[in-house]
């Protein structure tokens, strides 16, 4: 599930303001049960241990660049629940105090921004962002690195330089020297990953995530938990529901990741694909709709040329040096993730076949200060998608599925098919997903949140959930494809997530939204009107 790339509308905001499995028979290697009732006893005997420990909280070290009130302490998890009295690893964790009263204080508001591979460290500067000052009131904002992501054991499988190398080419449909070397690449990075991690590689799992959860909760000195979780943070988090259900409290799941077994990882990775040649379709028809500012064409067919054009110039010079085809797919796949990056992207495009390539530099060109988190996030991405289920192992199934994929949508699907690639050479076993929602008791009402059009969890892994988590409600923003919607500018749904946080109270028959206000269409020197959608 490519969701690394960006985790949610609440990172831009903070920026801005069990039993063993046979193979199947298309070439799915063996699963390794996820442990049962072993690692159900190291996980209730690390959370005892935690509660009476605690965290010890302090100031925050500068590279976690966290200004007070914020601060910052470390939990101890195993690092192997069917042997919790084994080696530990330190998970960094951040907080800030609620504002409110002590009669108004609910215990902490625990956050994940997804990934595989995000952290959530900067969560509790949003306490001080208007649209969350009310709930701030009652909760301790708490953030943290999950396993293997930023200090929290870190994870890696290649040299950070070697890894964020540019210019890289991205070929929509590419060529057989092209699948060779990216087959060479992929498999080059599976023994990275086996070398660096060792022994400690298999338990890098969404399992062990909600685990950890639930390790944290008892450390923060909270008998039931109250989280919110965003794109993957949905999955581990529905995990966690299904384990731990008497421990739950409240729980908003916020762009969700279908959790049907047979969906996890590969066949997500297709259907995700497919949605993201939709979105694009939106940016592109919102793009031509303003020609008169941007001049890429009044037709989608002409602003899906423009880009092509641009594509192909990059493959025979980089801007910059820096800037190729991979690094312009990058930059523009972020069209997808949210509507807040359209106007910036079609400006930069427009300028670029005007002959000016400062502003495409600016959006694309990798930053070398950024290459160790950037390697450290894919490291973990791979990690725990690949250690989580069983991936194809054939080379002939990857190349007959996203051939055939990519005929009716090709902007997306080779490079995330190269983003996954490893697992289908991965040395570490590989678990078989639980049944999201085989819970032995009944949870309280869940919350969950999801835009029609979203192309990173498609819709449809939100209507699978609802149906699997009995007592939840639905609330939908129609028309809209932004990935991550709590808290942002759609007044309606923040107003069912703040109601729900505060009072447990969700709507009866699920809710829909109007879309959020199309964005403004602008560049150096002009703006139009936005034009709700």
């Amino acid at each position: 599930m490519r969701s690394a790339a960006l985790y949610g509308a609440l990172g831009s905001l903070v920026l801005t303001a069990l039993t063993t499995a046979p193979a199947p028979a298309d070439g799915l290697g063996r699963a390794k049960p996820p442990g049962g009732g072993t690692e159900a006893r190291g996980a209730a005997l690390a959370a005892r241990e935690a509660a009476d420990r605690g965290i010890r909280f302090g100031a925050c070290p500068a590279s976690e660049q966290l200004p007070a009130p914020v601060q910052c302490g470390t939990v101890s998890v195993p690092l192997d629940y069917a042997r919790p009295e084994g080696k530990h690893i330190g998970l960094t964790v951040s907080r800030v105090r609620s504002t409110g009263t002590r009669a108004e204080r609910q215990g902490s508001l625990v956050y994940n921004p997804g990934g595989p591979g995000g952290s959530g460290m900067f969560f509790p500067l949003l306490s001080a962002v208007k649209q969350w000052q009310t709930t701030a009131r009652s909760y301790d904002f708490v953030g943290y690195s999950p396993r293997g992501v930023g200090r929290s054991a870190p994870l890696s499988c290649a040299d950070p330089t070697r890894f964020t190398k540019a210019p890289t080419q991205a070929q929509e449909h590419p060529t057989a020297a092209y699948k060779k070397q990216r087959i060479a690449e992929a498999k080059a990075y599976a023994q990275g990953c086996a070398r660096r991690a060792g022994r400690d590689l298999p338990h890098f799992t969404s399992l062990n995530n909600a685990r950890d959860l639930d390790v944290l909760r008892a450390a923060l000195g909270d008998r039931k938990l109250n989280y919110m979780g965003a794109s993957y943070g949905t999955y581990f988090g529905a995990l966690y529901a299904t384990l731990f259900p008497g421990h739950v409290r409240r729980m908003v799941f916020d762009s969700v990741v279908d959790p049907a077994g047979q969906k996890i990882w590969y066949e997500s990775n297709l259907v995700q694909s497919a949605a993201f040649e939709r979105r694009w379709g939106d940016w592109q028809r919102w793009v031509a709709k303003h020609d008169a500012v941007y001049h890429l064409g009044h037709k989608p067919q002409q602003v899906a040329a423009a880009y092509e054009r641009a594509r192909q110039r990059l493959a025979r010079r980089a801007a910059g040096g820096r800037v190729g085809p991979g690094e312009l797919h990058s930059a523009f796949l972020q069209v997808g993730y949210s509507d807040s990056h359209w106007a910036r992207s079609a400006d930069a495009l427009a300028a670029y076949l005007r002959g000016d390539d400062r502003a495409l530099r600016t959006l694309a060109a990798p930053d070398p200060a950024s290459a160790r988190a950037s390697e450290n996030s894919n490291a973990v991405y791979t990690a725990v998608e690949c250690n989580d289920s069983p991936w194809p192992r054939s080379w002939s199934v990857w190349d007959r599925d996203n051939t055939r994929l990519a005929r009716r949508a090709p902007f997306e699907t080779w490079q995330n098919a190269w983003m996954n690639l490893p697992c289908a050479f991965w040395t570490a076993h590989q678990q078989r997903p639980l049944d999201v929602g085989a819970a032995r008791h009944a949870l309280p009402p869940t919350l969950l949140l999801a835009a029609e059009r979203d192309a990173a969890t498609p819709y449809e892994g939100a209507v699978e959930l609802h149906r699997r988590l009995p007592g939840s409600s639905l609330v939908t923003e129609r028309g809209a494809g932004t990935h991550g919607i709590a808290y942002g500018p759609n007044a309606c749904v923040n107003r069912h997530v703040e109601t729900y946080l505060l009072t447990g109270a969700v709507p009866w028959r699920d809710a829909s939204c109007a879309p959020r206000q199309e964005p403004v269409a602008t560049t150096g020197a002009k703006t139009t009107a936005g034009v709700a959608g």
